[in-house]
């Protein structure tokens, strides 16, 4: 394992966040303190509690996750684009690299910056609602393992978009939505029996519920399929890369 090589690359990329640190980690808090503002004032003043939890604390997990999944996607998509764009991505493949010390530094880089702007988020909200973490060990396995999981996601988005208009697609009309329609701002319980049954057909339902219960100790789901569902994705997303990396697909094209 060329460790000095993946090195190069996650310090790279992370001295990238810290010379944009106004687009990078300022814009996405502000953005969080507005839903604050918007759902935890306006329809936290209707809502008092969900499943026992006071709705402002309620929505916390979800802003988090929110922030999360779209952090990973947009920072790896980026990351992987970029080097095609300017064609360095060819002295990238010709470097004595494998596959995996290349998704390893891409993939760690975006990992780390989005959990890194969801724990500032997650001080953040103290300032909002009391926070009081049931499980915090496993509130750090779902950050780590989501966080890698949507990174791995975007790295396959990087290396298939062929326009930065294509890179921002899968973020804006697919995360965003499936987060919105995921729970994270309200309880499956709270909806029609067709309406349940739909949520649970949408991946990230299960990441918002297994998250959320490692705050409060109560979830839509179990959390063992939580757990069973954002691994199930990491192995998916490593399973198409390797299958990319394989083929050359979209790389030597």
């Amino acid at each position: 394992m060329n460790w000095q090589a993946i090195k190069a690359i996650y310090i790279f990329e992370m001295a990238r966040t810290f010379r944009t640190i106004a687009q990078s980690v300022i814009s996405p808090v502000l953005s969080t303190v507005l839903y604050f503002v918007v759902f935890g004032s306006a329809i936290g003043s209707r809502i008092q509690s969900v499943d026992g939890v006071g709705y402002g604390a309620f929505i916390v997990p979800g802003l988090i996750m929110l922030t999360l999944l779209q952090q990973s996607v947009t920072n790896a998509s980026f990351g992987i684009y970029f080097p095609k764009f300017i064609g360095t991505i060819y002295e990238l493949m010709s470097a004595p690299l494998s596959f995996i010390e290349i998704v390893i530094g891409y993939v760690g880089s975006a990992a780390t910056k989005a959990i890194m702007i969801s724990l500032i988020i997650l001080a953040t909200s103290a300032f909002f609602v009391d926070l009081d973490i049931a499980h915090p060990v496993w509130m750090i396995g779902f950050l780590l393992l989501t966080g890698v999981s949507f990174s791995l996601l975007g790295f396959i988005i990087g290396i298939w978009a062929g326009s930065f208009e294509q890179l921002q697609l899968i973020p804006l009309l697919l995360i965003t939505p499936l987060v919105f329609l995921g729970g994270a701002f309200y309880s499956a319980s709270m909806l029609p029996p067709f309406w349940q049954t739909v949520t649970h057909f949408n991946p990230v339902f299960y990441l918002i519920s297994g998250f959320r219960w490692s705050f409060f100790g109560v979830a839509d789901v179990p959390v063992g399929v939580s757990i069973f569902a954002v691994c199930g994705f990491l192995a998916h997303c490593l399973a198409v890369i390797w299958i990319i990396f394989r083929t050359g697909w979209r790389i030597r094209q």
